[in-house]
């Protein structure tokens, strides 16, 4: 059995000292003070002396090692034993083979699959727990957003369609009604309940602002005082 050690460091690669600092400041405040989480990258150490995480890059895995608690792209902050694992050396090696096929740097999102992500599945391989929550909460929040985002423009644009397509079916039966109305109206003394005149009275009953709903009796009523003008 060998210790299995999660190495977490401040994201400072942005270039500029002012952001890094800011970074700094933003972890220090949510993970140191108030216990939330913020920016950070990870790595795993298992055997050896070097770490294993995922990064970016446009051909090839996205799997890298570099050796523990010194990537020169960030800030090292600390060190935790997540657990220990009874895998062998070898064993660790086609773990890591099958990730490098499995994470092409290329893949790489900063809210879905970044470097913490990498970690947490091969923590979950290696049968240790997974990363303490507040290392990834930003990305997760991040990422929920998003999607929460994504799903609300889905459903504007979903109730969008369904008015339109309701609109078109108003639209076609104001034109039926209006094709009918020039129809020779049949004699008083046929029943008017199916008519295209019966139908726009009601149809516009409904439409008209303020209009009260008429009974059936009400708009034959209409329907009679109409066929009776000279």
């Amino acid at each position: 059995m060998t210790d299995v050690i999660l190495h977490i460091y401040d994201v400072t690669n942005s270039g500029s000292d002012k952001t890094n600092n800011t970074i700094v400041q933003i972890n220090k405040i949510f993970k140191d003070r108030i216990g939330l989480g913020g920016i950070f990258h990870s790595a795993v150490q298992v055997f050896g002396d070097d770490e294993w995480s995922f990064g970016f890059c446009e051909q090839g895995t996205g799997v890298f090692s570099c050796p523990s608690g010194k990537n020169p792209m960030y800030t090292y902050r600390e060190c935790i034993v997540l657990g220990k694992t009874n895998f062998s050396t070898s064993k660790v090696n086609q773990i890591l083979r099958e990730l490098s096929r499995e994470w092409p740097g290329n893949s790489y999102d900063l809210l879905s699959k970044n470097c913490n992500h990498f970690c947490d599945e091969f923590c979950e391989r290696l049968g240790v727990p997974k990363l303490p929550g507040w290392v990834n909460r930003f990305a997760h929040a991040g990422d929920a957003a998003v999607e929460i985002a994504g799903n609300t423009a889905f459903r504007l644009r979903q109730a969008k369609t369904e008015i339109v397509s309701a609109s078109k079916v108003a639209y076609r039966f104001l034109l039926g009604v209006t094709s009918h109305s020039s129809v020779a109206p049949e004699s008083p003394g046929n029943s008017t309940r199916g008519t295209p005149r019966f139908h726009a009275t009601w149809f516009k009953n409904l439409v008209s602002p303020g209009a009260k709903p008429s009974s059936s009796s009400e708009l034959e009523n209409q329907e009679e005082r109409h066929w009776q003008r000279p």
